[in-house]
């Protein structure tokens, strides 16, 4: 079995973490190095990655998480937000990041430019929220794998008040808005979830090929 299945199949969504210990500093930059080179459409990365260390505030959240208790007690706990909007400022910086990191000058991507104003900002508003929250959770996945290769626990969840996240961390006057909560950690010897075999649909029954 390859390393990158053994990881998968350790993997879980922890209920339980062990409060004493810490994601070391090295560890938690690899994740999110990780989420940074994650792909997103149009390399647009419409992604904020909030670190939630502060334990009162993590308290705070709970309360907004239906109690959960991997929100304050897990290592750390990390908000993937995104954008409500993606307006021309945002598309003109990222033109300009992209400039600088290939070597060329702006106006060399000129047509990318007025491609992606043509592709996005037409959007309504419904539509460009669902497209910028899918491009967290693509995200999500690698923080995810990465996570289990490094063996940290995570715990993807949904189940939290979003409106009151979004109020507390001060999001929507920054034209964000979280989509997912995912707390990183280790397991707790008394985890119980940690010993029952991992249930998954077949790959006979998942996959299909069509030659």
């Amino acid at each position: 079995m390859s390393e990158v299945i053994k990881a998968l199949n350790w993997r879980y969504a922890v209920k339980k973490y062990n409060s004493e210990k810490k994601v070391s500093k090295e560890d938690l930059d690899t994740i999110l190095a990780a989420v940074r080179l994650s792909p997103s459409a149009y390399g647009l990365q419409p992604l904020k990655i909030l670190v939630i260390e502060n334990q009162e505030l993590r308290t705070e959240l709970r309360s907004f998480s239906y109690n959960q208790p991997q929100v304050t007690d897990a290592s750390h706990l990390l908000v993937l937000c995104t954008f409500n909007e993606i307006n021309e400022e945002i598309i003109e910086g990222m033109i300009e990041f992209t400039a600088e990191a290939r070597g060329k000058e702006v106006t060399e991507l000129s047509r990318y430019h007025e491609f992606l104003k043509g592709a996005i900002l037409p959007m309504d508003t419904e539509e460009m929220k669902k497209w910028n929250d899918h491009q967290v959770y693509i995200a999500l996945g690698h923080l995810l794998q990465t996570c289990a290769h490094l063996r940290i626990d995570s715990t993807p969840m949904e189940g939290f008040q979003s409106l009151e996240f979004d109020r507390i961390l001060g999001l929507t006057e920054r034209n964000l808005h979280s989509v997912v909560v995912c707390p990183i950690g280790y397991r707790s010897d008394e985890d119980a979830n940690q010993y029952i075999n991992k249930a998954r649909r077949s790959l006979e029954d998942l996959v299909e090929f069509i030659s």
